[in-house]
């Protein structure tokens, strides 16, 4: 069962959201939130496997309130799923450097919101590619912010080509098919790249590899 926590201050919005949700079998809405003071309490209470989150909240808003999500070892497994009005805006850019594993439009069809629950619950990230290469027009824009090169010696040469792969919107199948090895290969040098890397999730990863220069403008 997936368990999730919304966390808006709309109720007509949670209202909406948990009917989409609680008619799945496999999904679960365990509690609400109006704002990132209370979210952060039920998370502790409730464990949730999904926060799914809104950018502008009162008493917190959505980016601290992921921000200390991600910070939690007692949260380690809930993944922040960021609602917004707007679509990819500056918003979201910090939310996803916090610790976001991705973010959903509100006018989001049902089945696109059921479906994208349980991909964050696998603890896949929700950037789609066309969505990753609109994150990547932000990134090289802007000079990076924290000397994150260090930390990409500790990856082999292949994990590092995955990592770049997967930073400019490939798919596994797709980095597979580049690198000529099978898309479980591709998976498993992600996964070993994120424990290395001591990150959540993939967008993480693509946080990494624009911030440490592995990927650039010039690299896509």
């Amino acid at each position: 069962m997936i368990r999730v926590l919304l966390v808006d201050d709309q109720p007509l919005l949670r209202s909406g959201f948990r009917a989409l949700l609680d008619i799945e079998d496999d999904i679960e809405v365990v509690a609400e939130a109006a704002d990132g003071q209370q979210a952060l309490a039920l998370a502790r209470e409730h464990l949730p496997d999904i926060a799914l989150v809104d950018i502008q909240m009162p008493v917190m808003d959505g980016i601290e309130t992921t921000r200390r999500i991600a910070a939690d070892p007692a949260l380690s497994g809930v993944h922040v799923v960021i609602l917004t009005n707007y679509g990819l805006d500056e918003h979201v850019f910090h939310a996803l450097r916090a610790g976001a594993a991705g973010f959903l439009v509100k006018d989001i069809e049902p089945a696109d919101l059921v479906h994208a629950v349980r991909v964050a619950a696998r603890g896949d990230a929700l950037l789609a590619p066309s969505i990753t290469r609109k994150l990547i027009d932000r990134y090289v824009t802007e000079p990076p912010r924290t000397p994150a090169g260090a930390r990409l010696k500790e990856l082999t040469n292949r994990e590092r080509e995955t990592v770049a792969l997967l930073a400019q919107g490939l798919s596994n199948d797709q980095i597979a098919e580049r690198l000529v090895i099978s898309p479980l290969t591709a998976k498993t040098h992600i996964n070993r790249a994120m424990t290395k890397l001591q990150v959540r999730d993939r967008a993480q990863l693509v946080v990494i590899a624009y911030e440490s220069g592995l990927v650039t403008a010039r690299g896509r």
